[in-house]
This record gives C-alpha cells, structure tokens and sequence, in this order.
C-alpha cells in the first residue's frame, strides 16, 4: 500500500517538476478536501451554500496541507527523523531532491497563498475565521517545526482532529452560514477520527524507526497494543457519528 522506494532509486531519474509534486505529496490531499466537502455538503442540506466562500475554504484547506506536508518534509530531515532506515514515501528534503532552501521557500510562497485566500474568509466570517486561519497555519508549521514539534511530542493525533475534523468542517459551514449547528460539530467528528486513523496507522509503520530517531509520537508512546487500540476507537466514533447526528436531528438540533 506504501511506496517504499528509496531515495537513490527516485533520486536521478526524477525532474524539478517531479520532485515539487513528490513534496507536496498529492495522496494526502483527499484528507484537506473531504472534511470540507462535509461542511460544503451540511451547507447545501440547510440551505445556506454559497460558492464563492465554499470554493475559498477548500482552496486554503488545500494550501495548509500543501504547507505542512513541506514543513514536514523540511524540518524531520533537519531534526534527523528522517533516517536511512525509514519506510515509505520517499522525502525531498532527505533525498536530496530539493534543496532546503528551496523547500523553505516554497513553504512561505504556499503560506502566503494561504493567507491571501485566508484574507477572503476572514472578510467573509470575521473574528471566528481569523482564530482557525491563524491557528492553522501556525500551526501547519509547529506540526513538525519549532523547539517543541507536535508530531515528535504526542500531539499529532489532536492536531490532525481538531484541524481536519472540526476546524475544517465547523469552519466551511459557518462561512457560508455564518452560524454553526450542533449537528454540524457532531458531524465534524466522522472526517476527524477517520484522517486521525489514517495518521494512526503510519505512525504504527513507523514506530521502530521513530522511537530510534526520539520521534515520540503517540504510537511510540501507546506502544503498538495501545496505537491499534486508539485505531480502533477511531473507527468506532466514526461509525457512531451519523446515529448521533439522527438523534440530535430528532430532538430539533
């Protein structure tokens, strides 16, 4: 299901184009667009789409994940998790694809891009979208950046439900509403715990190498019983959420 191809292997034969593709890493960018499309979605059932903030949210959505997946890039080469060792994807930056002070000009060109579209929703939504815009490219950064990385602290898991469950979908719908639900906070729950197993399951691959590198995820922290147990509680909210959306539904929510 991985591409475990190695960086020598990919490295020559690959061109610029190729390689800014391999760093924005286009597989990961169904979880950026399907919370949106839930929010788009919830929007549409209520009545209250409106294209234009719709077509703005899964731009940015798309821009953040574009930038954290850079940052990511960047910062676990220069931090040393990205070892020799490891399994999957190839990366850029440990590869030599790109350099690093290519890639960190990408990541400001892609946050500035971000930012403008952000500029938009914030005209749109007001004081609520400027505290996600501004949380989430900072946090698109600290992911894997800063002296205290989420990703390497345990925190990677949060990260990626509150930003890709109730951030993102919370967030599409009150910009075209601009007013959020109760069903739409319990349907921001599904696309949070699925992407959240998603992550789950690549920090599960790579627990030996992490753990080497002190990448403290929270699969290295849980041990392997306890990741597959969290993966599993996952699955289960997601699976949850639409009974609990009918019965808040039924009492008027």
């Amino acid at each position: 299901m991985t591409n475990t191809t190695s960086a020598s292997a990919s490295g020559p034969t690959m061109n610029r184009r190729q390689a800014w593709w391999l760093a924005i890493r286009p597989k990961t960018l169904p979880a950026a667009v399907g919370p949106v499309l839930v929010g788009i979605g919830l929007a549409v059932g209520d009545g209250v789409f409106s294209l234009l903030p719709a077509l703005a949210a899964l731009t940015g959505a798309l821009l953040l994940q574009i930038a954290s997946n850079l940052a990511n890039d960047y910062y676990d080469f220069v931090k040393g998790y990205d070892q020799a060792d490891r399994t999957g994807p190839t990366r850029v930056a440990a590869s030599g694809l790109i350099s690093l002070r290519e890639l960190k000009l990408g990541l400001a060109v892609v946050l500035a891009l971000a930012a403008l579209v952000g500029a938009y929703l914030i005209w749109v939504g007001g004081l609520p979208i400027l505290i996600i815009g501004v949380a989430g490219m900072i946090s698109a950064v600290i992911y894997s950046g800063g002296p205290f990385p989420l990703s390497a602290n345990g925190l990677g898991d949060l990260f990626v439900f509150v930003f890709f469950g109730l951030a993102a979908v919370v967030g599409t719908y009150y910009v075209q509403a601009l007013t959020v639900t109760p069903a739409v906070w319990i349907a921001a729950i599904a696309p949070g715990t699925l992407i959240t197993a998603i992550l789950v399951v690549n920090n599960l691959r790579d627990i030996d190498t992490d753990a080497r590198a002190n990448k403290r995820t929270l699969a290295v922290r849980l041990g392997r019983a306890g990741a597959r147990g969290e993966y599993t509680l996952l699955l289960l909210l997601a699976y949850l959420t639409p009974a609990a959306m009918l019965a808040v539904s039924a009492l008027g929510g």
